[in-house]
């Protein structure tokens, strides 16, 4: 519960702004600047995975208010929500997930957390006709990865978001629990992202305005 400040934490929490284009960093920025406290937690389980991944998505939809959460832990994939102002769920490593875009409606000030290794891994922009493929088929593979991008849930319209250049292994993701809860409670878009992250500089980057904080 404490804040970030020296002397107690020496350090600065950084983020960073990066899209595809200028038109999504500027995004970024606006967007955050019209931040409001109102729409859905939009939570996406992967049905019976036995890992921590699951619990965490569990308890972080057990720390919001239970009319402000939409929870889902069967083998369906959660597409075309509306109102979303905060997601978290296992990319492109839920099995079940067969398509690149969600085509959410992203609320101005929404976040976002994906269990994916290397959704950070380029800002180049893929052709269109790309989708998420496998690890057999290096034809499928964009930028040396066949897994979902951070970019393009900026482009698809989020404030903020964390991903990672390469494996950072489950238990060194960005946890939910932590992150959604104190977004939702005040903390602005850099302090809960750090508070959620077990470690720092490892493989994470997190996309979004510092400052930007649900009003």
């Amino acid at each position: 519960d404490a804040p970030f400040r020296h002397p107690n934490f020496p350090m600065y929490l950084v983020t960073r702004l990066a899209g595809y284009d200028f038109d999504d960093v500027r995004g970024l920025i606006d967007r955050a600047l019209i931040a409001k406290n109102t729409g859905m937690f939009v939570i996406d389980a992967k049905g019976d995975d036995p890992t921590p991944g699951n619990g965490w998505l569990r308890a972080a939809a057990t720390l919001l208010p239970k009319d402000r959460v939409i929870f889902d832990d069967s083998a369906k994939v959660l597409y075309d929500q509306k109102n979303v102002i905060g997601y978290a769920s296992w990319g492109s490593n839920d099995y079940d997930r067969k398509k690149r875009h969600l085509n959410f409606e992203w609320l101005p000030g929404a976040i976002a957390v994906e269990y994916v290794s290397t959704n950070a891994r380029t800002f180049q922009r893929p052709p269109e006709a790309w989708n998420i493929g496998n690890w057999k088929d290096v034809n499928t593979w964009f930028a040396g990865s066949p897994q979902t991008m951070i970019a393009d849930l900026v482009n698809e319209g989020v404030s903020g978001i964390a991903g990672h250049v390469y494996e950072p292994y489950l238990s060194l993701n960005p946890r939910p629990d932590y992150l959604l809860p104190a977004y939702f409670n005040g903390r602005n878009l850099a302090e809960s992202y750090y508070l959620s992250m077990p470690a720092i500089s490892w493989q994470g980057v997190i996309l979004g305005d510092p400052l930007c904080r649900l009003k």
